[in-house]
Formats: structure tokens, sequence, C-alpha cells
């Protein structure tokens, strides 16, 4: 078991999102006026955060996921895609462990908080939840297609992955809205297919949030990237196994 010989445990896979959430809500709220997202934004950063945490751990390990079993991945008859997909899953089902945390702030907002304004209420827009992993997962999946490959015949672009990723966390939409975006920047923030699935996942709490335009182009671009990483892993699965 990953966390058998962990004395936190669980606790790991919630506790990077939740002290960046922490650390967040206090600059957001204490120290500075905060003009973007929604209240309360602790449930709104949390609930941004850990689909965050799911992406950019599958992607880190994307980079990795052929050198780190080159020998099996090279001796083995099963489809190498598998070694994509695993990550996907793995990463998916702590993801869905961590949601109860969640649920906890959402409880403690609702009994702590005198403001009704301020309270998180669960709405009907919980039923988006599942349509948000779903098309989280197929994104990720034609992402893990793409870099896998790439980054096992290209060292380089192990390290590059990791700049896009830090760029990326604040080219999403985790600490502020698509709708918060000046001008014609709110249009191309549109277009990172994450921004409309985590306007899925906010809906149970913030219905509000509904972007149509974010969430049919993450539909497109989601499906678009699965099929451009089916086709660059069968071009480049022969060439990955002789440079394994």
């Amino acid at each position: 078991m990953r966390y058998s010989t962990s004395v936190l445990g669980y606790l790991w896979s919630v506790l990077d999102p939740l002290v960046m959430s922490a650390i967040y809500w206090f600059v957001f709220t204490r120290v500075f006026q905060r003009d973007v997202g929604e209240d309360p934004y602790i449930i709104f950063l949390i609930s941004g955060l850990l689909p965050w945490v799911w992406f950019n751990s599958c992607v880190s390990d994307f980079t990795k996921a052929f050198k780190r079993d080159s020998r099996l991945v090279r001796s083995t008859a099963i489809p190498r895609s598998i070694w994509v997909t695993r990550i996907v899953l793995s990463k998916g089902i702590e993801f869905l462990f961590s949601l109860p945390v969640l649920a906890i702030f959402v409880i403690i907002n609702m009994l702590v908080e005198t403001d009704t304004a301020q309270h998180a209420h669960i709405g009907w827009g919980i039923l988006w939840l599942p349509v948000a992993v779903v098309l989280q997962t197929i994104l990720l999946v034609g992402l893990g297609l793409l870099v896998a490959p790439l980054c096992a015949l290209y060292a380089d672009l192990e390290r590059t992955t990791g700049l896009i990723l830090r760029a990326l966390f604040y080219a999403t939409p985790i600490i502020y809205n698509v709708s918060n975006l000046p001008g014609v920047f709110e249009t191309l923030g549109a277009f990172n297919p994450l921004a409309g699935i985590f306007t899925l996942y906010r809906m149970a709490f913030f219905p509000d949030q509904w972007h149509a335009l974010t969430v049919v182009i993450s539909v497109v671009m989601s499906l678009l990237i699965l099929g451009l990483g089916a086709w660059v892993f069968r071009k480049l699965e022969r060439p990955v196994l002789k440079e394994l």
C-alpha cells in the first residue's frame, strides 16, 4: 500500500491543496482586498485546487512514465498505453478520496459562518461533478499519450513540462474566475480546457459560475487532445521502444 509506511498516511494526499488553500485564503482575505473568486473563498479555492493537484501530479508522472519501468515496457506484450491510464486512474482515485475534505469544509462553513450570504450551499449543480471527473479523465489520458512518449524521446521536455505546469497554474481559474479576467483575456482564458472543467466542479456550490462557452470549449478540446494523443502515441511507440 502506498501509505503503509507513512505516519500521516492518507493526509498526505490532501495536505498540499489544503496548505495552498490556506495560504491563498490568508493573502486574499486578510492581507489584500480580494475582488476575484466567490464567497466563501476557502470553498472556492479548495474546489479548484483539489482537481488541479490531480492534473498536476498526473502530468508530472507522465514525464517519467516509460523511463521508470523501461525494462518492463520493452518486455511486456500488453498495450503500452496502460502506463498512462494507470497514472490517471490511480491519481484520480486519490482525488476522489480527497473530496470528503471539501465536504468537511462546507459543513464547517455552514455551522460557523453567521452571515448567510457567506454560506456554502450544495445545490443541483453537484450533478455536474461526475461529468467533470469524466471530462478531466479524457483530457489527462490524451495529454498522457502525448507527454509520455515525447519525454521518453527528448529528455529536456521533462524540465520544460515542469515550467509549463508552473505557468499553467496561474493561467487556470483556480484563485479567480474566468469572468474576472479583463477584456480579451476572458476569451483567451476560456480556451484553457481546465477552465470549463473547473466550472463544472464548482457548480455544486456556485451555480452563478456557469459559463457555457468555457464548458463547450473544454469538451471539444479534451476530445481533440485525446484524438491527437492517440495518433501521436501510435506514431512514436516504436521509436520509444528503441530508445528505451
